[in-house]
């Protein structure tokens, strides 16, 4: 049987959340939705700009339109990274996290069968992640999505080792997505944050897994995939192990070389290039590649999947694999249950 076409990397903004300045009581630049027409609207930081976005962001109708259009079974739903709020007291980002995260089912519920939330946690305080971890999941919630660091802490952090540790017991898909990107003269240009810097943090957070021991110490039960291709990754695994033996004071502080942990996370497809695609399948296997299209923004694929079904180095099987049935053994059990809780709620 042929698997449903699945993109892991989506994400939503919804309508209607509370005033964030109320909600928590603080004053700061809490973002907000300017509404422009019933199609559009702009993300505001504060009094500032941040994002246009059109319905394709919050209404499920338009979204399932698009996935028709562009052949897709069933779309993994995340939150938008700018509402982590990593930077804020926890207590602040839990209460906004429960607020979104219900606003992502509540858009889910409308087609069960074609629409996966993930939902968001308080990552900068481990009980707190862990505890609406747990609550998303009693309500439906099929995976986490979670930044790639909270300030300078990376994935190797110890608190966020144990919320990762939390999510293997709770046999739960982890999505990294990178963030918060530093600001600075030379990289404020041609959205360099984006098109360099999202790439170098994935880099550096799957490194930080890898040299910071957590693979050699965490449950092979984890699941995690890394966005946009797991950055720069592939491209310098060679780098890497060449470091790792030349330098072994410095780099070896991992039980292997770099290399001989790719199968311990999954990548997406959003690389736009079969030559890209190619080099993550030579790296990763064909069995740690999904499809992913970060829609519905200007920087992902249309139509999704569009660089996998164009790739002829693949057999017909990875291509199955890669489009739908990875993501299936990475969204595991939970993705049934969601489906048979919406369709026959208590």
């Amino acid at each position: 049987m042929t698997p449903p076409v699945i993109d892991v990397h989506s994400h939503f903004v919804p309508q209607g959340w509370p005033d964030l300045a109320a909600l928590t009581g603080t004053d700061g630049e809490w973002p907000w939705l300017r509404q422009i027409n019933d199609v559009s609207a702009m993300i505001m930081l504060g009094n500032k700009d941040f994002r246009p976005i059109d319905q394709s962001c919050w209404s499920p109708e338009h979204r399932l339109a698009d996935m028709d259009v562009d052949g897709i079974d069933m779309q993994v739903v995340s939150p938008t990274p700018v509402f982590f709020h990593y930077q804020h007291a926890a207590a602040d980002a839990e209460r906004i996290a429960s607020v979104f995260n219900d606003l992502a089912l509540s858009m889910c519920v409308a087609a069960p069968s074609r629409l996966v939330p993930f939902c968001q946690v308080p990552l900068q305080d481990t009980e707190a992640a862990c505890r609406e971890l747990d609550r998303c999941l009693d309500l439906g919630h099929v995976g986490v999505e979670i930044g790639n660091h909270v300030g300078d802490r990376d994935l190797d952090d110890g608190g966020i080792v144990e919320f990762l540790q939390h999510c293997a017991h709770r046999d739960v898909a982890v999505f990294v997505h990178p963030w918060d990107m530093q600001a600075t003269p030379r990289n404020q240009r041609w959205m360099a944050q984006w098109l360099v810097g999202m790439p170098a943090e994935t880099h550096l957070s799957i490194l930080a897994l890898i040299l910071g021991g957590v693979f050699d110490r965490v449950s092979s039960d984890l699941r995690l995939c890394f966005a946009h291709g797991g950055g720069s990754f592939a491209m310098w695994s060679g780098r890497m192990d060449n470091a790792w033996s030349r330098r072994p004071d410095v780099i070896a502080t991992s039980q292997l070389p770099p290399s001989a942990y790719v199968d311990r996370f999954s990548v997406d497809s959003v690389v736009f290039d079969t030559k890209a695609l190619r080099l993550l399948v030579d790296t990763h296997g064909s069995n740690r590649v999904m499809l992913g299209s970060d829609y519905p923004y200007p920087l992902g694929e249309r139509p999704a999947g569009a660089v996998i079904n164009r790739a002829d180095f693949i057999s017909a099987t990875q291509r199955e694999s890669m489009l739908g049935g990875n993501a299936e053994v990475f969204l595991g059990a939970r993705l049934t249950t969601w489906q048979q809780q919406m369709e026959n709620p208590a």
